[in-house]
């Protein structure tokens, strides 16, 4: 029975679409901030939708009739949206690690600002790392291919296909512990700048006891640091450049892995 002149096949069709790019979406970086109004995150999921749906040809038969198979589809769908924001999210979160290793070491441990974002308090150079990160992850195109991943998915993982394997797990946690080595290495030219600093400082105190070391190593340290925080940058784009090129290979792995 047609409504409208629509066929049901294909509004289950599109409900297919939707449901997958709704869940994805707002589970990825810069699209699901939570400081995007939702009327706007509404209007972008349904451009989206409109945009890969005819493209993708998802048969009308191939959505679940028993609610409780939509609500596996449902659930399934948010643990592949879950799984992608991780990878993603684990580079910036490598990145606000690093800079928060560096506020600390700067003397800005108690210099904090509201992350937008997660709502969490965090040093002002880790947020001032994580703003750098996205604006050169939307500089390389890294929101076009977040878009273009979400596409492939529909190829390697039909909807309600999806499955978490312990493989996929492994996986993920692999990913979590490059975060913590990815991190220092970003901070490795500051903490070792600042050390030599401190050095200085204490070889100083030990020929000048009468000198207020503390007095004159604070802008010291301060102004070492953010000259070291603008050399940082270029390993911050050669990082954010190289995953990039690397992102839709992982993402294509983990799919398989799942499926």
């Amino acid at each position: 029975m047609e409504f409208l002149g629509i066929a049901p096949d294909t509004v289950l069709s599109f409900l297919l679409t939707l449901f997958r790019v709704s869940i994805v979406l707002f589970m990825l970086p810069f699209y699901g901030g939570d400081t995007i109004p939702r009327s706007v995150k509404a209007a972008l999921t349904l451009v989206v939708t409109l945009a890969f749906w005819p493209h993708l040809s998802l048969p009308g038969s191939a959505f679940p009739t028993h609610p409780v198979s939509i609500i596996l589809m449902i659930l399934g769908e948010a643990a592949m949206g879950l799984t992608l924001g991780l990878i993603v999210h684990f580079i910036f979160a490598a990145i606000q690690t690093g800079g928060q290793i560096v506020g600390f070491q700067m003397g800005f441990a108690m210099v904090n600002v509201i992350d937008p974002i997660t709502g969490t308090s965090e040093a002002v150079t880790a947020h001032f790392l994580w703003m750098v990160a996205m604006l050169t992850f939307l500089t390389l195109g890294g929101h076009l291919y977040l878009l273009f991943a979400v596409t492939k998915s529909f190829e390697l993982v039909p909807p309600g296909s999806l499955f978490i394997t312990p493989a996929v797990a492994g996986r993920v946690l692999e990913f979590s512990g490059q975060m913590f080595i990815l991190a220092v290495r970003i901070a490795a030219p500051i903490m070792v700048s600042l050390f030599l600093v401190d050095l200085g400082l204490a070889l100083v105190s030990r020929a000048a006891p009468q000198m207020n070391v503390l007095f004159v190593g604070f802008p010291i340290k301060v102004g070492v640091g953010f000259f070291f925080l603008g050399l940082v940058f270029t390993i911050i784009s050669n990082y954010m450049g190289r995953f990039i090129d690397q992102f839709l290979a992982i993402f294509d792995s983990l799919m398989r892995l799942a499926a």
